[in-house]
């Protein structure tokens, strides 16, 4: 499949054939590299790292990544650059794209991502916006897919704030032929844009995406309930007011009795345990939660690999 110069900027950009197609490969990708077979598909290719907001994974799984495949990686961060601010951001993309064969950001407004797109004369990834987080959904994919052996005939519950993951876990599941629910608190739902699109998406596929305030109900008969921190970046200011308001959503032993027999627990990472997740949740599912944050690593490489 040729997706040569496309950009990475949401998953409602690729059909679910694409989606499929970067599983496969980002499956076979970690199978050779378990074994040590190496696949220099980019050799001598650079890929740019924009950093507005900062990251662990992130950073790591692509400067690795990257390296694996026989590339190179340069980082830079907002205090090197000012993007937007010491020049314009199509500025900023038309000079990177005379340096560099892709370029990955990672920021704020998914305007400035897409912005950035229109100007590069070269593959853009979004690395993660406010909206959302297009890398971590496709690893959780993969996850989902070598747990269970397929993707469809499962439901996803997301329980905790309407957030970029909300966002792009619904368009991921709907896409791919997942039922998802969020379980949120009312006045904490994902964005009626995003939720719209996914619902439409979920139309033909015969899928369901739907939103639910009670998070019982949202978890009942899920094979997979997925969390993430109640206060992202930015939001630090809210982060007391939000944990009364978010109480009722922690993934913990009583909320998981209500979802199916065979269910498994993911997180996107960062964990504060005792908040969106107990600790003794996370380590009972530590080892795929961890897995999921491998994937990052597998699911990127075969991004970079096919649009590059």
């Amino acid at each position: 499949m040729n997706l040569k110069g496309k950009d990475f900027l949401t998953l409602a950009d690729f059909s679910k054939k694409e989606l499929l197609y970067l599983l496969n490969l980002a499956s076979r990708l970690k199978q050779d590299n378990k074994i040590g077979q190496t696949h220099h598909l980019l050799k001598n290719k650079t890929l740019i790292l924009i950093f507005i907001k900062p990251s662990l994974r992130t950073r790591a799984s692509f400067e690795i990544g990257i390296q694996q495949l026989g590339g190179n990686a340069l980082t830079l961060k907002q205090d090197e650059i000012n993007l937007g601010i010491r020049e314009t951001i199509a500025d900023t993309a038309r000079v990177l794209s005379r340096y560099a064969d892709g370029v990955m950001i990672r920021t704020f407004a998914q305007s400035d991502v897409e912005e950035f797109a229109q100007w590069a004369d070269i593959p853009v990834i979004n690395g993660l916006t406010d909206s959302t987080h297009p890398c971590q959904v496709l690893a959780d994919l993969l996850t989902i897919k070598e747990h269970f052996g397929e993707l469809e005939n499962l439901k996803l519950t997301y329980v905790g704030d309407g957030n970029n993951m909300a966002n792009s876990l619904m368009t991921g599941c709907a896409k791919s032929g997942i039922d998802v629910t969020i379980g949120c608190p009312s006045g904490y739902e994902p964005d009626s844009v995003f939720l719209e699109m996914a619902q439409n998406f979920a139309q033909k596929t015969g899928t369901i995406v739907e939103v639910e305030n009670d998070p019982q109900k949202a978890v009942k008969r899920a094979n997979i309930v997925y969390t993430d921190v109640w206060a992202s970046m930015g939001q630090e200011a809210e982060a007391e007011h939000r944990k009364e308001i978010f109480k009722p959503y922690q993934v913990n032993d009583e909320l998981l009795k209500h979802a199916g027999d065979d269910v498994i627990v993911l997180h996107c990472l960062p964990a504060h345990r005792g908040e969106e997740i107990t600790r003794q949740v996370l380590e009972k599912y530590a080892d795929i939660i961890f897995e999921e944050a491998e994937n990052r690593l597998h699911a990127q490489k075969a991004i970079m690999a096919s649009i590059m």
